[in-house]
């Protein structure tokens, strides 16, 4: 059984304008020590569809469908109180902007201090240092006394992701949704994060699920992934297929616009810009940005098998070869 399936989840927005759909019907499954990847640009809905999961969606937000099964149980049935059980335990989350994650006003130690007291009330304060100081030893802080006394402002980007990293692994939780794990960092510490999270789902045989725009992160850490578009999956399976035999028009876009080193053409950019919330209309959400949309594309696309356990959203795909 899958440690985490997400069935069918639906959200939408109550907004001046009317009720809109922002993630539609979206589906796919973690296994236990799998790193699975959402990608996807900007607004498309990966980080709506993560919050879902351990139900920090708020107003005007809301699920309206679908369920969120961990470990055959579903999320969506479950209290504020025993969600909150949950969180951080079982299932933590890297968020995407460590500074305003972290509490300006309360230091380091303080913040992973409190964490325990929820969780492990019943450890004595010796205790909670001792897993402390073995954690942030574990994700690569050496002043580590000095990193405990620090505020967050005090700190450099790369020391909060570690910080953030931490907290998150402090439970040994059995899922990590990391969501733009490598943003703002310089490709150095990008890629020591990266290797830190791979090494810390070994150590601790946790699941991962990466959501990122970056392709190059999902090639280096995911063994599957699903690429998400205008709140819709367009594209999912293994990432080595995907990224080798890419079968839906946008997922083609997004390698296309990869900068390889010593390239010297002009860098390849998706036309147009995602719609808006009244933009989208019944047929295929892609086909405004697409070279190839025609007849056809005007009705729903549904998310059929083009190859084995290789899922894509475009009735194309599975009649012609649209790279």
């Amino acid at each position: 059984m899958p440690l985490l399936e997400v069935k069918n989840l639906c959200i939408d927005i109550n907004s001046s304008r009317g009720k809109y759909n922002l993630a539609d019907n979206i589906s796919f499954d973690v296994q236990q020590r799998e790193t699975f990847g959402l990608v996807g640009e900007s607004g498309c809905g990966k980080s709506i569809t993560a919050l879902s999961i351990i139900k920090l969606i708020t107003h005007p937000l809301f699920i309206s469908g679908g369920e969120i099964l961990f470990n055959g149980q579903d999320l969506l049935k479950l209290s504020e109180k025993e969600m909150r059980r949950v969180r951080g335990k079982d299932i933590s989350m890297i968020f995407q902007e460590p500074m305003t994650s972290l509490d300006p006003i309360f230091t380091v130690e303080d913040q992973l201090i409190e964490m325990l007291k929820i969780h492990r009330a019943m450890m004595k304060r010796e205790e909670m240092l001792a897993k402390i100081t073995s954690i942030l030893e574990l994700v690569g802080i050496s002043r580590i006394k000095d990193v405990l006394a620090s505020y967050p402002h005090q700190l450099s980007g790369g020391m909060l992701q570690r910080v953030m990293i931490a907290m998150a692994m402090l439970l040994d939780p059995r899922l990590l949704i990391a969501d733009e794990p490598t943003t703002a960092l310089d490709v150095t510490i990008q890629a020591q994060i990266l290797a830190l999270m791979n090494d810390l789902k070994e150590h601790y045989d946790t699941s991962v699920i990466i959501i990122t725009h970056d392709l190059g992160v999902i090639a280096e850490t995911c063994r599957r992934v699903a690429v998400l578009y205008a709140g819709q999956i367009v594209e999912q399976g293994e990432a080595g297929e995907i990224f080798h035999n890419p079968a839906h028009p946008y997922t083609q876009g997004l390698l296309k616009s990869m900068k390889t080193l010593g390239a010297k053409e002009k860098l390849y950019s998706i036309k147009g810009t995602v719609p808006s919330m009244d933009g989208i209309g019944s047929g295929c959400r892609f086909s405004a940005r697409c070279d190839y949309s025609g007849d056809g594309c005007e009705k729903e696309q549904a998310l059929d098998e083009v190859s084995t356990g290789h899922l894509c959203r475009c009735f194309q795909a599975a009649r012609k070869d649209v790279s």
